[in-house]
This record gives structure tokens, sequence and C-alpha cells, in this order.
């Protein structure tokens, strides 16, 4: 009698822990060989494709701070999604956030350009970040009020957002020395972020190292902290205990907005040193890739987010060199998410291969 072998899945009695990351790096892999395997298809030669993208995004001096610049607006854009996933609420809108943060900053900017930057960069980053976090406050407040689904609701935001950025550089402040194009005029010298030493990256690498520390001590030792951390893990237990549920609601998408708002204000500081459309990039939909790879931890967020920034600068490289479509990078970016998502379920749970005869 010939035995069967068929596979029955069992939970394990603890999480993975250190071979998660053999399962996240093995994750990571698979994806990249599918890139390689859509580059055959495509006409070009995988190996050398796979070796443009990740020269193109660490091998050199400069591709390190293209993709340290670029890994600045979506750590901050993911670490205020990441807040709201933490207490499962779905924040999908720092896209529309970091449009009204770049649109908050550009205010002060144009109206009062003759302000020290002692004064004006304080108000263009308080301008930006209340903007931003207004607008994850109105998801949250129907949410709360109205329950209204909050999916929905960030991702309309996100294109009302986006247009409203549209009309003002095509409209009101649209540069009339732009030769036509959709631009607001540059920003005085006083409004612009300045970069650190000779290189390229400016000082708002150290706003994300502070609030990255200030949000891991915030989670880790305060009491608000371990009320969110709670209510995301149960919501409903955490009604009835008497936390402070609704309110965390607003609280986490007022934070996250306020986040990439700061964002905004970065981009449109410190690299274009002006507002226009192109500061719409996706990187707050990038952001949520990045919150998920990261396992929602502060800390190892700002490493995805390094290697997803890399992995954007990587692609540029590879349209260069290779003529590759400009939808590769994001393909590869969602196969790199769904990987790992899959993955995720060794992390719990083991499979065993029983004997049927």
């Amino acid at each position: 009698m010939i035995e069967m072998r068929y596979p029955t899945v069992s939970r394990r009695t603890a999480p993975l822990g250190w071979g998660s990351m053999m399962v996240v790096a093995g994750a990571i892999a698979l994806s990249l060989a599918a890139g390689a395997a859509m580059l055959a298809a495509h006409g070009k030669a995988p190996l050398t494709g796979i070796w443009l993208l990740f020269y193109g995004g660490f091998g050199s001096g400069w591709a390190l701070e293209d993709s340290l610049l670029k890994a600045i607006p979506i750590f901050l854009c993911s670490l205020g999604v990441g807040l709201a996933f933490r207490l499962q609420v779905w924040n999908i809108g720092a896209e529309g956030q970091f449009a009204l943060g770049a649109v908050g900053a550009a205010w002060p900017a144009l109206t009062f350009p003759q302000l020290p930057a002692i004064l004006l960069i304080p108000a263009m980053m308080a301008a930006a970040m209340i903007a931003g976090g207004l607008w994850g406050m109105i998801p949250g407040l129907l949410k709360t009020r109205l329950q209204v689904n909050e999916i929905i609701i960030t991702l309309m935001l996100n294109y009302i957002g986006i247009l409203l950025l549209d009309y003002l550089c095509y409209g009101p402040w649209k540069d009339p020395v732009s030769f036509g194009f959709p631009m607001s005029p540059t920003f005085s010298p006083h409004a612009v972020v300045g970069t650190i030493g000779s290189s390229r990256i400016h000082w708002g690498l150290f706003f994300c190292i502070g609030f990255g520390v200030a949000m891991w001590i915030f989670l880790r030792f305060t009491r608000l902290g371990y009320e969110l951390r709670a209510s995301g893990e149960n919501p409903l237990a955490a009604h009835y205990a008497g936390l402070p549920y609704r309110r965390l609601v607003v609280m986490v998408m007022v934070v996250g907005g306020g986040l990439a708002g700061c964002a905004g204000f970065l981009e449109a500081s410190a690299n274009i040193n002006r507002l226009q459309p192109s500061i719409m990039v996706g990187y707050g939909y990038t952001a949520i890739i990045v919150a998920w790879l990261a396992r929602l931890n502060p800390l190892q967020i700002a490493v995805a987010a390094y290697l997803l920034a890399g992995l954007r600068v990587g692609v540029e490289n590879l349209q260069l060199d290779l003529q590759v479509p400009a939808a590769f990078g994001g393909i590869v970016e969602g196969l790199i998410l769904l990987s790992v998502l899959a993955g995720g379920f060794f992390n719990h749970y083991r499979l065993r291969f029983r004997s049927r005869s």
C-alpha cells in the first residue's frame, strides 16, 4: 500500500522570534526573483537588471544620499500610518495629508517671504503639521461620530488634497514668470531648510530621528501609549475596560496627518523650494508598505523606509540603463509587500507532514 503524506497546519506555542528575519529575507528574495523573471520576459538580462537595481540605490555615495533623501518623507509618513495601524485604524490618507502639509508650508513662505529663517521655518513647519493634522482629523471624527469607514474617507481625501494642490499651482499661487508651467514662485532663502555640511542631506534627517525616538518612547513607556496598544489588540475589550478608544482614534489620525504634513513641508522647502504638482510622487502610498514591512515598529520603520527608498532610486537607474517601464518599481514594491505578508503566516504557524496509508 502506498503511504501518502499530507500537510497539516499547527499553531506555534511561541512566535518564531529571530527566525522571522529569515522569513522576511526569503520573502524579499522571492519577490526579487519574480522581478527578475519579469525582466527576462521583457527581453532584458535578469541578473544585470537586479544588479543595476541594487547598484543604483546603494552602490555609490550619490545613490546612498539620494536614497536617504527619499527615505526622509517616506519615514515620516510611515511613522504616522503605523501609529494608526496599531489601533486597527486604517489610515490610507498619508498622500493627501502630505499634499496638505506642502500647501500649509507654502502659505507662510509665499505670504511672509521677508521673515527671518528663525521665524519662517518654524511657522512653515507648524502650518504644515496643522494642515495635515486637520486633514487627518476629518476621517477620525467621521469614524467615531458616524461610524463611517475610514479606508474610504482617507482614500477619497487623497484625491481632494492633491487636486487642491493642483488648483493652487495652476491658479492663485501660479508664478507669473513660470512660462505657463504650474508652479508657485520660488521660496525665499529664509524659507529653505538647509543641508548638512557639504552633503545634499538636509536637516529634516534630524526631524526623523527626533520623531522616531519620541514615538518609540511614547509607545513603550507612557500610559497613553499602553492604552493605545491595548486598544489595538482588542477594541471591544478596550471599550468595556473604559479605555478612551474614540479619543485615541482621533488622536492617531491627527498625529499621523501631522507627521505626513511635516514630510510635505520638508519636500517643498528642502528639495523643491516651491510648490508644484510634481511633488506628489506616491510617498504616502509607499509608507503603507513600509509600515507593514517593519511590523509597525518605529525603529524598524527607519530601515524599511531606507530600503524602499533605495528601491525607488534603483528603479530610476534601471529605467535609464535598460529602458524598463516606470511601473516596474511599483510592481516590485507590491510583490515585496505580498510576499512578506504571506511569509508572516510562518511566524505563528508551522506546516507538518503526516502520513496517511
